[in-house]
This record gives C-alpha cells, structure tokens and sequence, in this order.
C-alpha cells in the first residue's frame, strides 16, 4: 500500500522499554529483578478459591458476568473503600471493573482527554502514562520529582509548589497521581497531596489516582486517598489492581471506584473496548476482599501481612545492593527501590555525546556481563528529561528467598572481582 498504514495516534509511541528488557531478560539474566511481578505464590485462601470457581458447581463463572464489573466483586469493592473514603457507594455507578489497572488508566484518558487537552504527569513515572495521553489526543505536561539532598531518600524527592502551580492552567484537563509511587517507592504525604488537592480545585482539574500499590507501603507509612480530601471525591477517579494487591498480576484484574458522572463515561469506553473481564477471576478476587474485609485491620490479614514479609525483602536486597557499593533510595512503598550507580563509571564508562542515557548502558552491561536484570530509571522521564537522572537503576525486590539469594551471589561475586587486582 502506497499510503500509511498506521493510524496518527501510534507515532511516536511505538518503542516501549519493557519489550527491549524482557527481551535482554530471557536471552542473558540468571537473576530477573526487573519486571514488576512476584515470583512467590499467592496466598493458599486465594489459590483455594481459585480451585472451588473452575472445578466447583457454579458453571455459570465460565460465562459473562455483568460488563462493568461482576456484582460480587463490585459490592465488597464498594463496602471496603465505602469504609476507607469515609462515604456510601454504589457498587453499581461507583465502582467499575477493568482488565488490570492498564485498562482504567486507558478507560480514563480515552473518556477524558480530548486534542488540546494537557495532562500533568509527575516524573519519575510509570512509562504507560505518556503514550497513552498522546494516544488519546492530549498534551502531557511533566514535573519532576526533585531530591532535597545529594544522600536522598526518597521522602527528600518532592515536588516544588510554586513550579506545580505553574504547570496548571486553562488547558489543564487532569493531573495523574501515583501514590505509593512506581518507581521512587515514595508516598505522597498529607500536606504534598493537600497542595495537589487545591490545585485540582482552584483549575477545575480531575485528578486520576494510580493507588495499585495501596497496601504495600512500610516503615508505618500511611496511604493517604486523595479521594478522600476535601473537594477531591467529585473530581477523582481512584485506580487499584488486584495483581498487586493479592500477588497474582498475571489474573489481569483492575477497578476505578468514583463519582457516577465521571465513572459513567468510563463505561462508554469500556463497554465499547474490552466490553467483559473474565468472569472466574473477579469471583475469586471477590473472595478474598471479602475475607480481608472481615479481618480489616487484624493480625491476621493478608493486607497486613504482605508488606512485612515485603518490608523484609526490601532490607536484604538493600543490604546486598550496599555490600557491593550501590546507594539504595530506601522505598516508603510498592515492590521497586531505585539505587545510584555513580560509583561504578570505572566498569562502564560513560559516552561522551551518546544519545542513550547511561543508566540504560549501564542496565544493558550489567544483564549482559553479570546475568543481574534491572531497569533504568530513565525509562520513567520524558525523553527531553532523560539524561537529568540517568545514575540510577530500579530494583524489583517482590521476589521469593531464593531469588534474592541468588541476586546476592551476584552482588557479592562483583564485589570481590571490584576489590581483587
């Protein structure tokens, strides 16, 4: 065909670092830490549940369920942030089911982004938010993250308020918050998402909250709903996974609870896209929410217990990235630290002039040479920003024991050919 195939939409979104990793991954890496996904099982009452819905009698879960999300699911999705955002929902107009959190966020700026639209993306961020702003027609507008000192952690990585205030404006469609954030590991605190908050207000704005990692924050960190601020609700669309929230991201079950006249629109979207997520999987997903419900708060809940066990993996895997002179940023939250590579110019030596920010060389090196995957923190930054942070590597420590172990080999077998002569 002598005319474009492609569509206008898909130029410039075509390249995505995920595919150029896993790809480097599989061909060179014994130890993958990073793609963001457990290698450890889920919990034994999900994996039961999982078990009783395709061998049990219910025969029906092998066919369509209600479209916009599977009624058992939607009600205990409505009681449980009903009971966190502090309001009455309904599981019918506030709460919609999504094939992962990939799809609400498309859902979201598919139904509300239009050509001349601009979108506030908080950098470092996760690398969908960009192509998919674009894809709908809209402008992204970037704001960094900065770190309030050279030893950062990464509650010092803020964002500076006067500069936030200067990127609303008429044109100012929404701002996208992720929080706890992929891949810093920082949780926005009160007063940074009250200032959020009132800009949304004063311009009119939607805020799209990216929550996935909701239940994985530590060190008595609290995650904070910008839902649940004053003036925020009606203008708020909040995102969750259960991949992340019940270690199974391979199910692809995601959701957006909200007011009814934003959520209605994502409904058009949905019902003329996916149109239907497995039904099965939102009933198993709707069985341990409900579990959890009746254990909120309570020793034994998996919601309590998952960020201990993952609190603990964080700290060994700092402790090895240490050992072998890497600087982790210690994360407040999700299943990422990023750690800074300044000290190891001397075995990848920058490039003068190169176009590819030298965390990607460095990442590209170190899968290659020492069989150790991780993903440059350039990926999360536009490409005019690229180069602003590019000495630091992001780590995935939602890994089982023995893989964390086998990382450590590595560290540690690099470590002593760096002191060796």
């Amino acid at each position: 065909m002598s005319r474009p195939v492609q569509a206008r939409r898909l130029e410039g979104v075509d390249k995505n670092i995920w595919v150029e990793f896993v790809k480097l991954a599989a061909t060179y890496s014994t130890v993958n830490l990073g793609q963001g996904f457990p290698d450890f099982p889920p919990p034994d009452f999900l994996k039961e549940a999982f078990t009783r819905a395709l061998s049990g009698e219910k025969h029906m879960l092998h066919q369509y369920t209600r479209a916009f999300g599977h009624p058992p699911l939607v009600k205990i999705l409505a009681q449980l942030f009903g009971k966190l955002l502090g309001r009455e929902l309904d599981p019918m107009t506030n709460v919609m089911v999504t094939v992962g959190a990939y799809q609400a966020l498309f859902c979201c700026f598919q139904a509300f982004v239009d050509e001349g639209d601009e979108v506030i993306i908080i950098e470092p961020f996760f690398d969908c938010y960009e192509p998919m702003v674009k894809m709908a027609g809209g402008t992204p507008v970037f704001i960094p993250l900065r770190p309030q000192s050279v030893e950062a952690a990464n509650a010092d990585w803020q964002l500076d308020p006067a500069e936030l205030a200067s990127k609303f404006s008429e044109r100012t469609k929404a701002i996208v918050l992720n929080s706890p954030n992929n891949p810093l590991g920082k949780v926005f605190s009160r007063e940074e998402l009250e200032l959020i908050a009132d800009l949304c207000v004063k311009h009119d704005a939607l805020c799209i909250s990216d929550e996935v990692y909701e239940w994985l924050v530590y060190d008595g960190k609290e995650h904070v709903r910008i839902a649940s601020l004053r003036g925020m609700w009606d203008r708020t669309v909040s995102i969750g996974s259960a991949g992340k929230t019940f270690s199974v991201t391979g199910w692809k079950v995601g959701w957006t609870v909200g007011p009814n006249r934003l959520l209605q629109h994502l409904r058009t979207m949905h019902q003329n896209s996916v149109y239907h997520c497995a039904t099965a999987a939102q009933e198993v997903v709707a069985q341990g929410f409900q579990r959890e419900f009746e254990r909120y708060g309570k020793p034994d809940s998996y919601f309590v217990q998952l960020p201990k066990e993952m609190q603990q993996k964080r700290d060994q895997l700092v402790q090895s990235l240490v050992a072998v002179g890497m600087k982790p940023i210690i994360p407040e939250g999700t299943y990422f630290l990023v750690a800074d590579i300044s000290e190891f110019k001397s075995d990848v030596p920058d490039v003068p002039n190169s176009d590819e920010p030298y965390d990607s060389r460095f990442a590209k090196w170190m899968v290659k040479n020492k069989g150790l995957a991780a993903i440059p923190l350039s990926a999360f930054y536009c490409g005019p920003h690229k180069n602003n942070y590019n000495s630091f590597i992001r780590f995935c420590f939602a890994k089982e024991e023995a893989t964390l172990k086998a990382a450590d080999d590595i560290l540690q077998k690099w470590k002593l050919e760096k002191t060796t002569p």
